[in-house]
């Protein structure tokens, strides 16, 4: 038996779990749901931030997200991208609204066409997208709604020369670096960030 990378395949979400070789009545659509419909949790909101950017930016969403790559996102026009996500509401209860942090710190790159991992911690992106959804409001907030979101975007460079932490960015300490942008103007500004260039905004 020969061993390798296995490559996975868009699902439609009607595939159907079977035991000995029947149907059960239960769907990768049924998984999906019971797994991903919570989008105020930290973690399904992080990946759900990844998508949102993704069809921002052009990405094929015909090609399944890629777990292990060193960087989340990488554009149609080559530029490789970190996403972190935020939030001030939080799916769990709340006598205050979060404050706001972002992870930048550097890691390791682990390759799973030969299963080694890189022998320093590094950032291996040419921009971050700090992705907060900035609705404070529990009894209107929708992460589906994208105009509830605010992007901040910053070059690996910019990052790098942060130097109050390599390890976290606040809100405010990122505010100070970056103005926040909306869906429809992030991919103008992604590739503005990755020319080191200012952005000037072009109407479609």
């Amino acid at each position: 038996m020969a061993y390798g990378v296995i490559k996975p395949s868009i699902k439609s979400g009607s595939e159907e779990l079977r035991l000995n070789q029947n149907r059960l009545p239960f769907t990768l659509l049924n998984f999906w749901k019971w797994n991903s419909s919570d989008l105020l949790s930290n973690a399904t909101r992080g990946r759900f931030a990844e998508f949102i950017v993704a069809t921002a930016t052009g990405i094929d969403l015909g090609v399944p997200r890629d777990e292990w790559a060193p960087y989340d996102l990488v554009t149609p026009e080559g530029i490789k991208i970190e996403v972190k996500s935020a939030g001030f509401v939080q799916s769990w209860y709340q006598d205050k609204l979060s404050k706001i942090s972002f992870s930048i710190k550097p890691s390791f790159y682990w390759d799973n066409a030969t299963n080694k991992q890189s022998k320093t911690k590094s950032r291996y992106v040419d921009v971050y997208v700090m992705c907060l959804l900035a609705t404070q409001d529990q009894e209107t907030i929708d992460p589906l709604d994208l105009d509830q979101w605010r992007f901040y975007v910053l070059s690996v460079d910019e990052i790098n020369a942060y130097k109050r932490s390599q390890t976290s960015i606040t809100l405010s300490s990122l505010e100070k670096l970056t103005k926040p942008t909306f869906y429809d103007h992030l991919r103008q500004v992604i590739i503005s960030k990755f020319k080191k260039i200012p952005f000037i905004l072009v109407s479609d």
